[in-house]
């Protein structure tokens, strides 16, 4: 499982997380399942969808990118929407390539792409991880 070094951990300053520690080598990865985006969702989980999806594009833009060590969870609420398989979707493969799709990303947190007031995540200027200090064995 690729692990993408420099990715936020999770949401600052709360319990949503975007990526994983280790994979799971008994059940394999956990398959990516589509989530509906209710109009009557919390703040706080819509500032995680922006979050997650800022990160993807600050650090994949618009090229393919490897699942490897992203939540299966947080990846549910995008996928099919702003988050594209590339290829024939396997959703429970560490190795899946997906591709933001920045037009639906744009339509749908138009927030996100603002030039004047982007939102502040409260990503770290060094962007370091709370997780980056395990061995490559990912423990």
């Amino acid at each position: 499982m690729l692990k993408h070094r420099g990715f936020p951990g999770r949401l600052p300053g709360t319990d949503f997380q975007f990526v994983i520690r280790r994979e799971n080598r008994k059940k394999g990865a956990t398959p990516i399942t589509r989530r509906e985006r209710f109009r009557d969702r919390k703040h706080a989980d819509r500032k995680a969808d922006a979050g997650f999806l800022a990160a993807l594009i600050t650090h994949f833009g618009d090229e393919p990118f490897e699942r490897g060590n992203l939540d299966a969870g947080r990846l549910g609420w995008l996928i099919g929407r702003e988050v594209k398989p590339v290829g024939e979707f396997d959703p429970a493969d560490y190795e899946q390539l997906l591709q933001v799709d920045l037009a639906a990303a744009e339509a749908s947190f138009p927030e996100i792409f603002a030039k004047d007031n982007p939102p502040d995540f409260g990503w770290d200027d060094d962007g370091e991880n709370d997780w980056e200090d395990d061995d490559e064995d990912g423990r």
